[in-house]
């Protein structure tokens, strides 16, 4: 299977694997298959409720030994268990959760591509545009008109993400069912409106630098990985590097398709540890490849684990820079 063929059918599968963990974040509160209900005072979990057990303590119908286990196993046992197997494959393959499930991730490559298209950028902080074309050397030009649907996007996305962050704290029948109605209560309306105003900003301005530093499951997943040298990694074919001086002609001088690719706006040469946020989303090994194959050869970039991405770090640290 040619390089780009194999390229694109990962990029649908990530897709699909987005577009499934989206909607199952925002079905899971409708179905009980987790939510947190403010009103029972108990969380449900697969469709059934889950207590701790602490009213039981304080009606005096258990011990304190026995309501000490309740936490124990209820609560502090299974935050464990979830928060060590999701650092177990951060570990060994670096934020594959972020690039690959995560369904704030999935709005921050989407309005990426619709800033792009307005500004020819990936963020309005950028200081230079990227060149009008794709990797594969199509044309994008970019053209103001864009920054209407690229709000409207950010206002869609971000109200419907705090419909669906109320109805994990409130009933979902009945978030739903007063929105239909046009009736949400006074504390329903100043939550959804807060909510919806934070995210659209965040959305538009500083989506990158929440993903880099402001959540907190995507920089314990990346002080997980950089702690593992043998992690999955981007690799670079150093002995090529010739091939990566001119990206293609039409791109631009030191332009590199890789780096206008990154959603996460990094430059995929460089060390493990300039790419700390990286989300093992491929797009640069895809963009890469869509490249060279236009020159008949494979792809600079690749996923590389164990060994070779010891080695790949190694030859990093004696040039210092993959460019």
């Amino acid at each position: 299977m040619p390089a780009s063929a194999a390229d694109l059918g990962r990029q649908r599968r990530r897709f699909v694997w987005q577009a499934c963990f989206f909607l199952l974040f925002a079905l899971a509160p409708v179905f009980n298959i987790f939510r947190y209900d403010l009103e029972a005072g108990h969380a449900w979990l697969l469709g059934m409720p889950w207590r701790l057990g602490l009213d039981a303590f304080m009606a005096g119908r258990i011990s304190g030994l026995e309501a000490g286990g309740n936490l124990l196993l209820r609560l502090f046992l299974p935050l464990l268990l979830a928060a060590g197997g999701l650092m177990w494959f951060a570990w060994r393959w670096g934020r594959i959760y972020c690039g690959w499930l995560c369904p704030h991730f999935s709005a921050v490559e989407t309005i990426n591509q619709l800033m792009r298209r307005a500004s020819g950028k990936l963020s309005i902080w950028d200081r230079q545009a990227l060149p009008p074309r794709l990797a594969d050397g199509s044309p994008r030009p970019s053209h103001p008109v864009w920054w209407i649907p690229t709000v409207l996007f950010a206002i869609g996305f971000a109200a419907l993400w705090a419909v669906v962050l109320l109805t994990y704290l409130l009933p979902p029948a009945e978030v739903y069912g007063r929105l239909w109605a046009l009736d949400p209560t006074r504390n329903q309306r100043i939550f959804l409106v807060a909510a919806t105003s934070v995210l659209t900003l965040e959305f538009l301005f500083a989506r990158h630098l929440f993903c880099r530093f402001g959540c907190a499951v995507g920089l314990f997943q990346s002080l997980a990985w950089m702690s593992n040298r043998g992690a999955m990694v981007i690799g670079f074919d150093k002995p090529r590097a010739a091939d990566c001086a001119a990206c293609y002609d039409n791109g631009g001088p030191g332009y590199a398709a890789c780096e206008g690719v990154c959603p996460m706006r990094l430059r995929p040469r460089t060390a493990k540890h300039k790419m700390f946020a990286c989300t093992q989303c491929a797009q640069c090994v895809s963009a890469c490849g869509t490249v060279q194959e236009q020159r008949g050869k494979e792809s600079l970039l690749r996923w590389v684990d164990k060994d070779a991405a010891r080695r790949n770090e190694a030859q990093v640290s004696l040039t210092g820079n993959r460019d």
